[in-house]
């Protein structure tokens, strides 16, 4: 097996990795960033057609680098993708693309980790994960498989369009902002049912003049009043890690005038082959869209540093328990702004002064101040 050095590995190439990338490169250090995806952008390239970001482009830039396009606009998926390509291509962000991480384990023959590959193995001083805000393993409720074989399931991490849908009526579960739009758009074209708890909905709408006069205020309060230090910051991030967030750009006004019957009740089983209903309603549906979210799921990473909800056990992505080892583009890894494009550049600055700021191994056994080959300057 082929084995590489590098001072540190930065695992996922989407806006946190790339941001912890251009800062360490800015920094002098040496680092490689894996990605799975073909191209870079391509976790962005996968969400549903009519995805747009909730944040105006004038917040959906990196460090060094505006997001080009005006500044009231809300970039589609695609464009944010194209984005994340160009920002590596020009700050010279060593990315290898293609590359699916199997494990990360301690290094039992010196210090730092060894960073398992289809076909290879890297040593790293350090590690950053970098792998999405919420998990990105998809979860569907255990009951789902009891569904007729003739109800057409998709969960929103594989719902691209309408097209996908078979004829007939079709269930949205869960009601975030996630659900809303996809309820939205497939009402077009079939009867459909929205159910979950209410997540509440902002007051005014995306794009709007009340939005973009409170947005400055808004913008300060998510990155320096939801906190982790703050009481109301650690209460929001309960919250949000558990539920999801409130309605954005389809509000529930939108949703009646559409069509859809919204329900509050949550879907609570399978009777008869149809989705059932905690109320005890069964609905008969040719289509059910999983809105439900996705689970942490860090069991490639074989170091005991994960709390029993499958988080870990971080402050501000630093992981203490088990130096060399950092979380990036976490939800609220350390404010509200952590989970939006425009967060990354400051949290991934921590991390990366932290990964700095490091007595290095090799300076533990030497005396030497450690090495730093093939290091990346930022254009």
């Amino acid at each position: 097996m082929n084995e590489e050095r590098f001072e540190t590995v930065i695992i996922g190439g989407g806006q946190a990795g790339l941001s912890v990338g251009y800062h360490l490169a800015a920094q002098g250090r040496e680092f490689v960033i894996l990605d799975s995806g073909r191209r870079v952008g391509d976790n962005w390239r996968a969400h549903w057609d009519s995805l747009r970001l909730y944040t105006p482009a004038r917040y959906d830039g990196l460090p060094g680098m505006k997001f080009p396009a005006p500044r009231w606009s809300f970039p589609g998926k695609d464009a944010m993708g194209d984005f994340l390509a160009a920002y590596a291509e020009r700050y010279r962000l060593p990315v290898r693309t293609g590359a699916r991480v199997r494990q990360v384990r301690p290094d039992r023959d010196g210090d730092g980790y060894r960073v398992t590959l289809d076909g290879g193995e890297l040593r790293a001083e350090n590690v950053v994960v970098a792998t999405g805000t919420f998990g990105r393993k998809p979860y569907v409720p255990a009951f789902a498989e009891e569904l007729d074989p003739g109800v057409c399931q998709l969960h929103s991490a594989s719902y691209r369009n309408d097209a996908q849908l078979r004829p007939g009526p079709v269930l949205v579960v869960g009601a975030s902002h996630s659900g809303a739009d996809i309820a939205f758009e497939a009402s077009a074209r079939h009867r459909t049912v929205l159910c979950g708890r209410d997540t509440g909905q902002i007051p005014f709408r995306l794009g709007s003049r009340p939005m973009r006069a409170v947005a400055p205020l808004l913008w300060l309060v998510a990155g320096h009043v939801l906190t982790v230090r703050t009481p109301v910051g650690r209460k929001a991030a309960a919250e949000i890690r558990a539920h999801g967030g409130p309605l954005l750009r389809v509000r529930s006004a939108d949703l009646a005038a559409a069509g859809v019957e919204r329900v509050t009740d949550r879907m609570a089983g399978v009777r008869g082959g149809r989705p059932l209903l905690d109320g005890g309603r069964v609905l008969d549906v040719a289509n059910v869209v999983w809105c439900t979210g996705f689970r942490q799921d860090f069991g490639w990473i074989d170091i005991p540093v994960f709390r029993a909800d499958g988080w870990p056990e971080e402050t501000c992505g630093i992981v203490a328990a088990s130096p060399g080892l950092y979380f990036a583009g976490l939800s609220f890894q350390r404010a509200f702004s952590s989970m939006l494009v425009g967060g990354a550049g400051r949290d991934a600055r921590i991390v990366a002064r932290h990964i700095a700021a490091r007595e290095r191994p090799t300076a533990r056994r030497s005396g030497t101040a450690g090495r730093r080959t093939r290091a990346v300057t930022a254009a």
